[in-house]
């Protein structure tokens, strides 16, 4: 990225308590694409937006990767251990290698399983730490992600209140 604009807010109503973020990303020196079921999806490009979903009281955070018209190419989920906000009042959280990527049409891929092992027998990550990410992780596919229209439409609801600030 070359250059970015970016808004949020902390947000607290009945379906979303935590931090929505919405990164406009206005030029890049090269789009990043990623190989889905052998076709190139494009993540990042001029005109791209990336909204993010922290709730406060959950252990992950969700980045929706949408094209210029904010149709979804991709969501990347983060399983975390915990958040917080530095002094520039931007969010952080520590990450517990675990992702999932969730696809459009509802598929969903549970990426770097091989670095929480990983960082379980080296002693990164405590064993609280590795079942925190792995129940979150089962979680969010039997709950929010079991749907992937409801899914959708709770990341439209969300970025239609980032918007309407």
């Amino acid at each position: 990225m070359i250059s970015k604009n970016r808004i949020g807010k902390q947000v607290d109503i009945p379906t979303m308590k935590g931090y929505l973020g919405l990164l406009t990303i206005t030029s890049v020196s090269d789009k990043q694409i990623w190989k889905y079921n052998d076709k190139d999806v494009v993540v990042c490009d001029n005109g791209y937006h990336w909204l993010t979903i922290m709730p406060s009281d959950e252990f992950y955070c969700i980045t929706v990767m949408m094209d210029d018209n904010y149709k979804i190419k991709v969501c990347y989920i983060d399983m975390i251990d915990s958040q917080g906000y530095d002094d520039d009042k931007v969010p952080y959280f520590y990450d517990l290698y675990l992702d999932l990527v969730v696809y459009p049409n509802g598929d969903i891929i549970v990426d770097d399983m091989d670095e929480l092992q990983e960082a379980l027998k080296t002693g990164e990550i405590t064993e609280m730490q590795y079942d925190r990410a792995l129940k979150t992780a089962q979680e969010l596919q039997n709950g929010l992600l079991s749907d992937i229209e409801k899914f959708q439409d709770y990341v439209s609801e969300m970025l239609n209140i980032l918007e309407s600030c």
